[in-house]
């Protein structure tokens, strides 16, 4: 769980601010001033600062400035209702991730916050690649045939620049083979670029992949390059490309045909070198022929395709997995029964490799001892089922006897709840799923006092 702090001298940002981040998952902390927020960070571990230009005390400029000196691992993004250009150029140019202005989006609010926090974990990430040799990295576990077939493809395809498009079930390890071809690439001290296509809302990708000219939009205080640019002479990897609208995949289309990029409110073309590496776990084939996705931009992608195969056709990998994942975690002495050993190669994993490091964790926490049997076993995997089934509610029946409005409000109460459940709680997911803005979702849920 990713923790944020929010340096506001006004209560109501402070907690406004606070709710939605909470409802989207986040540990948050709050401080009325610079100088208690920076205290608190010496005390807390805290991944992202939401911080007040005009605060008593100390200004938040001179705050930032204390900050990045001294905790550089945290990113800031600044906020201010009284914001003008040369504020705005001296906060970035002091290192301030963004700068918003109030009154606060709360679409833009998520958006930078998830995206400061990906820089981050990507510096982190960064961090630890380097201590870890390079074998180490590119690891990818596994003796079966189908596994050996997915290693030969990413060593001749990271000798090239060719597209590639990585199919596969949720949690097959889709991502872990893009950051492996680029590893091996020619361009391995370059960027490697993620963006999850199906975590930002349509009206937010063409900003996210090809960024804004300052005053092309309310909060545009000033320029700021799409990720086609951060990835600029490296890989950009387009996670869950199946879910992206089909005006945003005309664009992709485009800058994929010419590689030249505009951003959003300008009118200069930008050159770019980026390579495209995209992943989805639709039949894109299948896609294409109902509509959904555009055919031209399916060959564009589809140039090596590689299929990661589902752990149920892989069975044989199973306990070689399990074993890493427990020696990852630090768990160095575990033996299983045999009937324990059969009972998870038979079983179908329809979480898939994360679905198995999950079970690992588990084991590493509740499971005492050192030999672990079928009941262990049996115990552990029906907690990760009955977690991740939400109940359906019987709406219908219970509506029948009431008015209309009732009725209505009943039936959407009980929906939302069930989808914010299946949904992990978390609104940005949930919005995605059902279709509506996550503005709109989060009103519905403070109206119905629906809590994650």
């Amino acid at each position: 769980m990713s923790a944020v702090l929010i340096i506001d001298d006004e209560r109501g940002i402070r907690t406004s601010l606070a709710a939605i981040l909470e409802d989207e998952g986040y540990k948050v902390f709050s401080a009325e001033d610079a100088i208690v927020g920076i205290e608190l960070v010496g005390h807390e571990i805290i991944d992202l600062i939401f911080l007040d230009v005009l605060l008593p005390k100390m200004g938040g400029l001179a705050a930032l400035e204390k900050l990045r000196g001294e905790f550089p691992q945290i990113e800031i993004i600044m906020i201010s209702g009284h914001a003008n250009v040369d504020m705005a150029v001296r906060a970035v140019k002091l290192g301030a991730f963004d700068f918003l202005e109030k009154p606060l989006s709360l679409e833009k609010v998520l958006t930078v916050c998830r995206n400061a926090l990906t820089i981050r974990n990507l510096k982190k990430e960064n961090q630890i690649l380097k201590k870890t040799s390079a074998k180490e990295r590119d690891k990818i576990i596994g003796t079966t045939e189908e596994i050996q077939r997915v290693r030969d493809l990413i060593r001749q395809a990271a000798a090239s620049d060719a597209r590639i498009l990585i199919t596969g079930e949720n949690g097959t390890g889709k991502e872990l083979v893009a950051r492996a071809i680029h590893r091996l690439s020619s361009r391995q001290n370059k960027a490697f670029v993620e963006v999850n296509c199906a975590a930002i809302p349509d009206t937010l990708i063409e900003n996210e992949l090809f960024g804004h000219e300052k005053g092309a939009f309310t909060d545009a205080a000033f320029s700021r390059k799409g990720r086609f640019e951060v990835a600029d002479g490296g890989t950009l990897f387009l996670d869950e490309i199946g879910d992206m609208s089909l005006t945003a995949q005309a664009k992709v289309l485009r800058a994929i045909q010419e590689q030249k990029i505009q951003r959003l409110g300008g009118e200069k073309t930008i050159d770019i070198d980026t390579r495209i590496v995209a992943a989805t776990n639709k039949n894109l084939e299948q896609e294409c022929e109902e509509g959904r996705f555009r055919q031209d931009l399916f060959f564009r992608l589809n140039v090596i395709p590689i299929h990661m195969p589902s752990l149920r056709e892989r069975r044989e990998d199973v306990s070689l997995l399990l074993s890493h994942f427990l020696k990852e975690l630090g768990k160095t002495s575990c033996e299983f029964d045999t009937g324990a050993v059969q009972l998870l190669s038979s079983y179908d994993w329809p979480g898939n490799i994360r679905e198995l490091r999950n079970l690992a964790e588990r084991i590493v926490v509740l499971h005492t001892g050192e030999r672990v049997g079928v009941e262990a076993i049996t115990a552990l995997l029906s907690k990760t089922n009955s977690a991740e089934k939400p109940e359906k509610p019987e709406l219908l029946p219970s509506c029948m006897d009431l008015t209309y409005n009732e009725a209505k409000e009943a039936f959407e109460k009980g929906y939302l709840e069930y989808q914010f459940t299946k949904h992990d709680g978390i609104i940005s997911k949930t919005a995605e799923a059902i279709g509506i803005y996550p503005s709109n979702l989060h009103a519905k849920l403070r109206k119905y006092k629906i809590k994650a």
